[in-house]
């Protein structure tokens, strides 16, 4: 049983990520997008791996642009990761899983 990123729309996102309980990672995507590919695979494991202790989202810029322009989104992907409904890190381009991993343990252990 594979926990599966939520998938947001510029409709859901106040309600899923700026009003969510937990800290939740936002991958911000497109599907023409090479690097971008290459990350949801990666996407995908950290959403299992991490349910219950943080949200693991996605969103295509494409189709969700009001969104992709509130937040200054100018290269994908582009992970923010959202806590108490505030950007709290960013992280600009493909990054191997290890890495993305250590940043969100790193963050969930961080005090409040």
């Amino acid at each position: 049983m594979s926990k599966e990123p939520l998938h947001l729309t510029d409709a859901t996102f106040e309600k899923e990520v700026l009003e969510s309980d937990l800290p939740v990672l936002v991958d911000f995507w497109a599907p023409w997008c090479g690097p971008c590919r290459m990350v949801a695979p990666m996407i995908k494991e950290l959403a299992a791996e991490f349910d219950g202790r943080m949200v693991v989202a996605k969103i295509n810029t494409d189709e969700n642009s009001e969104t992709a322009i509130k937040y200054g989104i100018m290269s994908i992907p582009s992970m923010i990761i959202f806590k108490d409904g505030q950007e709290a890190e960013r992280m600009i381009g493909a990054r191997p899983k290890q890495a993305l991993a250590e940043a969100l343990e790193t963050f969930l252990s961080s005090p409040e």
